[in-house]
């Protein structure tokens, strides 16, 4: 069974801040990674197509493909995981998700669609609204 996480953006204000930033790590530190205090107990399921869900600026809104998980160290030599990612966002249908610690586990019948297969079902007319209005809707658990 493919698991998937879930955590917390903390500083990027929105998702092309995270893809800017992302970008750059990739760049001076390769392989592109995510690294946590706490090796997740669940690490094969997540292994098996899982991907972390990023909430920005308080949205759950991309998901990254975990393409791995290994031991790592932190900057001050302390253990760590590193969440190996794939380097693409996917826009999944966002909602809003109240601030919490580190990461949590996210099932898959819980996890967002990706805006991309979304789209490939008849609109419901939220495509033609402006995108402020779609979040302060989503914001109020609206749409």
């Amino acid at each position: 069974m493919t698991l998937h996480l879930i955590k917390l953006s903390v500083g990027p204000k929105d998702v092309a801040e995270l893809r800017s930033l992302q970008a750059a790590r990739r760049k001076t530190d390769p392989p592109l990674r995510h690294r946590t205090r706490m090796f997740p107990r669940r690490a094969e399921e997540i292994r098996e197509g899982g991907s972390i869900y990023w909430v920005v600026a308080g949205f759950l809104c991309v998901r990254q493909r975990i393409r791995d998980i290994r031991e790592d160290r932190m900057g001050d030599g302390s253990a760590c995981a590193a969440l190996i990612l794939d380097p693409t966002l996917v826009p999944v249908e966002a909602r809003p998700v109240k601030a919490f610690q580190g990461w949590r586990y996210l099932d898959p019948e819980a996890a967002p669609p990706d805006v991309a297969a979304r789209a490939a079902v008849p609109s419901r007319g939220l495509d033609a609204l402006p995108p402020k209005l779609k979040r302060e809707l989503a914001a109020l658990c609206l749409i």
